[in-house]
């Protein structure tokens, strides 16, 4: 082993043991989080057992609890028998605890338990970044992203799946009758083992219908008509080429720093009804009276947007292009220009379709335009296969005009909300591997996705900053 560091002898004793301190940098993330938490308010925040109960077994202090559980996010142990193990060996968790090490019941317990305080220290830091004036913006790009739940897609019925798995069953129950009238046809000492198979079979294939039957009940009594096994919050939901099990986590993201002011769970797999909360929660979360909001074409919903611009919000979100006129080779509403002071349509053969008659939609209030010259127009056969081409207008379509012409102005604006908003989700997916969430039900599931926007916004911070003036911000 010559001319190779090497280190010192096991067996030798030292006269003067090192402190823990010692080996915990000035810089080491652990003093942040040890400094952060012990300057939080914990019963205001909503701890169960800050004041210890005077009689029983003692119990731990709930900040070494969720000191534990913050280095733990920080460092993608998401687990409760694992930060059990490494309170027993990791130097860095023995400083931060004290040398406690409580067993994983202890731990998984305190997250279960202390669900909205944890949410509560989430928003506390995003606080924190508020008073440091790293939302400088008064800007968030807004995305939703689907998480895998703690529930197998074997283990979720919908309605075409439930059809699907009783189909299959029945099947099987008509091959098994059709081959026991054959069995019965056979020798005798073939038909005996081979009956009683079958019949094995086909009990267990009857009690699989009988099972199912139960379930399409449980089903049909569900609101969206969908039950899940494991985790009964859990919804199927449709991804890029494939469906998932889980919960559409969504995000508003700062594009200076790319921090995450605010953040929701939901289990509703579509980003439709979202847009007006999320931009609500950011808001409120930066501490601006106005916020100006970029969200993709999943968001594009008429009454969220009015929504927004009702509330002071400025939103940004591009129209999808779905006109089945479009799609079937003839002229779509995009080119029917508006003329605002007649109040009239310009149609691309020069005829105007005058504003005839108003009617009620999905509880929107609809204007539709028509022309008496549809009937003589050389171009109807790209226009219509009805007598005449009728445009409908919602009162409110100005605000959505005004909106396609801000991005018509902007064209990197997509681009932009693609590069702020998208890395998180990617950065969080990577922390969690490829099991995502490991807690039941949206409200368990909504504290471990606290937790992870913790540590996600606490990285980000500690990378702009550095841990030393993280550290001297907040005792500022």
């Amino acid at each position: 082993m010559s001319h190779f560091i090497t280190g010192e002898d096991r067996s030798q004793s030292t006269l003067f043991p090192e402190s823990f301190d010692d080996y915990i940098t000035e810089d080491n993330p652990v003093r942040m989080v040890d400094y952060f938490v012990d300057n939080l308010t914990l019963s205001d925040l909503g701890f169960n057992r800050v004041e210890p109960a005077s009689t029983g077994r003692p119990a731990y202090h709930p900040s070494i609890l969720l000191k534990i559980y913050i280095y733990g996010y920080l460092n993608r142990i998401q687990s409760s028998r694992r930060l059990e193990r490494e309170c027993q060996r990791n130097i860095e968790l023995m400083w931060l605890t004290s040398r406690l090490a409580p067993d994983f019941k202890t731990i998984a317990d305190f997250r279960k338990d202390n669900g909205k305080a944890i949410r509560n220290v989430c928003g506390k830091f995003v606080m924190l970044c508020r008073q440091m004036n790293l939302f400088s913006q008064a800007i968030v790009a807004i995305d939703g992203s689907k998480f895998k739940a703690v529930n197998n897609r074997d283990k979720n019925f919908t309605s075409a799946k439930m059809k699907r798995r009783l189909e299959e069953v029945e099947s099987k129950i008509a091959r098994y009758l059709t081959e026991l009238d054959k069995a019965d046809q056979d020798a005798p000492d073939v038909t005996e083992a081979q009956t009683e198979r079958l019949q094995d079979k086909l009990s267990a294939a009857k009690e699989e219908m009988q099972r199912l039957k139960k379930l399409e009940t449980q089903m049909l009594e569900a609101p969206d008509k969908q039950v899940s096994l494991t985790d009964p919050d859990a919804r199927s939901m449709k991804t890029r080429g494939t469906g998932i099990v889980g919960y559409n986590v969504q995000t508003a993201v700062d594009p200076k720093h790319h921090l995450i002011p605010a953040h929701e769970v939901t289990n509703n797999g579509s980003d439709r009804n979202q847009l007006a909360v999320m931009a609500q929660k950011a808001r409120t979360a930066i501490g601006s009276e106005t916020l100006e909001v970029f969200a993709d074409a999943g968001y594009f919903s008429g009454k969220e947007i009015v929504a927004c611009e009702g509330d002071g919000i400025t939103p940004n979100v591009p129209k999808p292009q779905t006109s089945p006129s479009k799609a079937q080779g003839r002229y779509g509403k995009q080119d029917f220009s508006y003329l605002a002071e007649e109040d009239e349509y310009l149609c691309p053969a020069g005829q105007r379709l005058t504003n005839r008659f108003s009617t009620v939609e999905n509880e929107m209030k609809l204007h539709a335009y028509t022309s008496s010259a549809c009937g003589s127009c050389e171009r109807k056969a790209q226009c219509t296969t009805g007598k005449e081409r009728r445009i409908k207008r919602w009162e409110h379509e100005g605000i959505l005009e005004s909106m396609q012409t801000r991005l018509e102005k902007n064209p990197d604006a997509m681009i932009l909300r693609k590069q702020t908003v998208e890395h998180p989700f990617g950065t969080i997916k990577h922390w969690m591997g490829s099991t995502h969430f490991l807690m039941k039900t949206l409200e368990h599931v909504s504290t471990e996705m606290s937790l992870h926007v913790l540590a996600y916004n606490m990285k980000r911070v500690m990378s702009i900053m550095g841990v030393m003036a993280l550290m001297e911000a907040m005792q500022a």
